[in-house]
């Protein structure tokens, strides 16, 4: 390879040993990749996307053609009976918020089934927070289901969880800043036959974020009801700027549209400026740029691991997100690491990325992304709680030939730590 970043020649020799464990794996990514971009291919046709429906609208958005044919094809894609897709969700944390509250009425309870979930869902919830307006302070109860030792869901507590017919079930599928792993189809489908072979009435909502497009199936196919996620992760392709998506039941994503504008008008209004060109860019491209993704999170597994380090998943396992996690020992390998990212990337390269305070943590926390949309995560990021055990949760890259370089940078850094 040209080494116009200056890697040592051992970490070059490491590289190309890592590609060639992670062959077999990226056979597998591109068998995924290309169901999912031809079942996008589909949604479009069958939705009539014409080049007038990228036109915006002002005001009130009614009648706005556009809008409506992006819900139908999120709708397809994600095999629901109907979507809700708008740029004026402000982030997937906000997306989450609007289908909780859409949904859930005092007096009902939440359980969470998979532990804690993220730490700043938190604070909607009202976890260990006294937050004006909270779901706690709405008069929703709320409870969970702990992981067990090994970190997989707890069936048998989940059973006995969902006997009490709470109204809602909510699953998360990442694994947030833990250790866990993240949940495939087929351990989300478990949960939800455990679930439904006692009770009917729960509602079964997933926090889909970093999950969409990484493999064939669906959760809404899985016995999911209704799911919800950021279009500045995996489903905006890196094209869409802004905004979020909640797809599912049609009955659910009203009561979820009553909530994010007004009951009684609910998806009728909302208008969409001059964005709506961007969102189908964006959903067009997602299955491609969701499997360079998975391409590059499986050679950072295999790198690393050669490097001798823990990392989750292994670079041949299933993943149900495009998360890659490698525990560095240290502060001081974490820094490096999340320094390498920020070198390798387009944008703000320059830029060293340092630990500090952030809304909704409970420890100061790292970020490295040169990014071309701000918080985007699907673009090569990487990010961390200075905490035990000194992990970096590693995510996103637009294409991999790039990305592979900001991995190998970020690897030349962990070691000019160590000399």
């Amino acid at each position: 390879m040209n080494n116009l970043f200056g890697f040592d020649d051992s970490l070059i020799e490491l590289s190309q040993k890592a590609l060639d464990m992670c062959s077999e794996s990226f056979k597998k990514i591109q068998k995924i990749q290309e169901y999912n971009q031809q079942k996008m291919l589909k949604a479009f046709q069958l939705a009539g996307v014409s080049e007038s429906h990228f036109s915006g609208s002002t005001g009130y958005g009614y009648d706005d053609r556009g809008r409506d044919i992006l819900d139908k094809v999120y709708s397809y894609v994600f095999d629901a009976e109907d979507a809700l897709v708008r740029h004026n969700f402000v982030s997937g944390t906000h997306t989450l918020a609007v289908a909780l509250f859409g949904m859930l009425r005092p007096g009902d309870e939440m359980v969470c089934v998979t532990g804690t979930p993220y730490d700043t869902i938190q604070g909607t919830i009202g976890i260990n927070s006294d937050y004006s307006g909270s779901l706690k302070d709405f008069g929703v109860k709320y409870s969970q289901v702990e992981l067990k030792s090994d970190g997989t869901v707890d069936l048998d507590a989940v059973r006995e969880a969902a006997s009490k017919h709470p109204k809602m079930i909510y699953i998360q599928r990442s694994r947030g800043y833990s250790t866990r792993h993240s949940l495939l189809c087929k351990d989300i489908k478990a949960i939800c036959d455990v679930v439904r072979s006692v009770t009917d009435k729960s509602i079964i909502m997933l926090d889909n974020c970093y999950g969409e497009f990484v493999e064939c199936d669906e959760p809404l196919s899985s016995g999911v009801d209704i799911m919800a996620g950021s279009l500045i992760k995996n489903p905006g392709g890196g094209i869409t700027p802004t905004g979020g998506y909640i797809a599912g039941r049609a009955d659910l994503v009203k009561m979820c549209s009553y909530r994010l504008t007004t009951p009684g008008t609910g998806k009728e209004l909302g208008c969409t400026l001059s964005i709506l060109r961007e969102m189908f860019m964006g959903a067009f491209h997602a299955p491609q740029v969701v499997g360079e993704a998975l391409k590059t999170a499986a050679f950072t597994a295999a790198l690393f691991e050669l490097l001798g380090y823990d990392v989750d998943p292994k670079f041949d396992e299933d993943r149900g997100d495009i998360i890659e996690v490698v525990k560095l020992h240290n502060s001081e390998n974490l820094i490096a690491f999340c320094k390498g990212i920020q070198a390798g990337s387009p944008v703000d390269s320059f830029v060293t990325p340092y630990p500090s305070d952030m809304p909704g943590y409970d420890s100061k926390v790292i970020m490295a992304a040169g990014a071309f949309t701000l918080g985007s995560s699907i673009e090569l990021s990487a990010d961390a709680p200075l905490r035990e055990p000194y992990a970096v949760w590693m995510q996103g890259g637009l294409n991999f030939n790039s990305s592979k370089v900001g991995i190998m940078l970020a690897a030349q850094e962990v070691l000019n730590s160590n000399k």
